[in-house]
């Protein structure tokens, strides 16, 4: 495979945005059908430094279209995929975002920055509300590939390194300023990030200027943590060639067989010692032992069964381990419930896999236990996730959905089990 990271030069005076702009769409015009891959930096629609909100959309849509046109031309043209970072309008409020064009100019995703600094949420009023929200590092497969992406600000925050590697990527897309940092530091970030992630990055940024030792640094490093290439403040575009599914392996601890570095460290991590609220995560399965409470279906004495308020009640008395069973609605998603029918603990009938998770949220899951629990609603999987993972062994029941040997659903499996590992629980419960 063979990646093309482009550094353009970069002013506080914007004046030269249009010669600047204009390097880029040269850059593009140079690229050929032997590479794969093209990245740009972050702000690719804004060339220079802006000091107002309204400065930075003036350029943005003075440039936005032409920016766009010209990677899909390039993409279709190279057959590359071409990745870009820039200003991105939902319904007038405007995120930082990497777009993802594939080998036929087509849009096949979008990054929006996990990480916005104080000039983007202050000055630049970005929307960065779904940053306050849950979410899982965003993946993109293409051609069989895995990417992961960081933008600027995002690779500072290096406890995200484990999460992202966990999702097996196979190579990270930064589009970057970082117009603060010394190339020594901008590396040093660079190779720790490959190193932890056991992916390649391509990280694309700005120059100040050709003799400049701060912003700039475009580069590609490896998986082992080896820079293949560094632009330090040199303008134009640097190639690289690789092959994606190389890694590195070592020892996971001496004497051990190989594995990739990060899941030699997620054989030891103790969150609690360094994350807030962390005391709350206990051992895992196979560290807890035996015996150990057990709570059936949650407290279910003072509380409805295989409810919130129950798995609730259970950890708080200390229970370290909660039972409770899991059927697929009609529609796929994954809700907690002991019996095959609806009947004795709600006020439904009828088979819970007839219904739609939709349908299933109408019925009352409390009354029948008593007036106070009135109103209380069907749990999922991911509620039960969401609020515990970590904190509790999940002792997890998947019954059969007929009762003849049709085997269980696989694509409910497959969301049990990716819902498990989307809130890293895998060594907090068992089937």
């Amino acid at each position: 495979m063979k990646a093309c990271v482009i550094q353009p030069p970069y002013s506080m005076d914007t004046s030269y945005s249009d010669e600047y702009f204009d390097f880029k769409m040269q850059m593009l015009d140079k690229c050929d059908n032997s590479i794969d891959i093209i990245v740009l930096p972050e702000y690719s629609d804004v060339p220079c430094a802006t000091a107002t909100k309204e400065d930075t959309f003036f350029y943005h849509r003075k440039y936005i279209s032409r920016l766009l046109n010209k990677c899909i031309e390039t993409a279709k043209r190279c057959e590359a995929l071409v990745f870009v970072n820039a200003l991105y309008d939902i319904g007038g409020n405007y995120r930082n975002t990497t777009y993802a064009f594939n080998k036929k100019g087509e849009l096949a995703g979008k990054y929006f920055k996990k990480h916005l600094p104080p000039l983007e949420q202050e000055v630049l009023e970005l929307d960065s509300d779904y940053t306050f929200e849950f979410s899982e590092p965003y993946v993109l497969e293409i051609d069989g590939l895995r990417y992961g992406f960081l933008t600027c600000y995002d690779f500072y925050f290096y406890e995200a390194f484990a999460n992202i590697a966990r999702r097996d990527i196979d190579i990270i897309i930064g589009c970057s300023l970082q117009r603060s940092d010394s190339h020594d530091a901008i590396e040093t970030m660079c190779r720790f990030l490959a190193y932890n992630t056991n992916a390649y990055v391509l990280r694309s940024s700005v120059s100040f200027r050709e003799d400049s030792d701060i912003c700039g640094a475009s580069m590609a490093v490896s998986p082992c943590g080896r820079v293949l290439a560094n632009m330090k403040g040199k303008f134009g575009m640097e190639t690289v060639e690789f092959d994606p599914k190389e890694k590195y392996y070592k020892p996971a601890g001496f004497g051990n067989p190989n594995a990739a570095h990060y899941k030699y460290i997620e054989y030891g991590r103790k969150p609690w010692q360094y994350r807030p609220a962390g005391s709350a995560v206990i051992k895992n399965e196979k560290q807890l032992g035996y015996p150990r409470v057990c709570a059936h279906r949650g407290f279910s004495v003072v509380a409805p069964e295989n409810s919130m308020p129950a798995f609730g009640a259970a950890i708080a008395l200390g229970a370290e381990e909660i039972e409770f069973d899991l059927w697929p609605a009609a529609d796929g998603e994954i809700v907690s419930i002991h019996d095959r029918k609806l009947d004795r603990v709600s006020d439904g009938t009828g088979f819970v896999t007839a219904h739609t998770f939709e349908e299933l949220a109408k019925l009352d899951f409390g009354v029948k236990f008593g007036e106070k629990f009135k109103g209380l609603r069907i749990v999922r999987f991911e509620d039960i996730l969401r609020r515990f993972s970590g904190q509790v062994i999940m002792n997890i029941h998947i019954k059969p959905l007929t009762y003849d040997d049709t085997p269980y659903p696989e694509e409910a499996m497959k969301k049990i089990v990716g819902l498990l590992k989307r809130y890293g629980a895998e060594q907090h419960a068992y089937f």
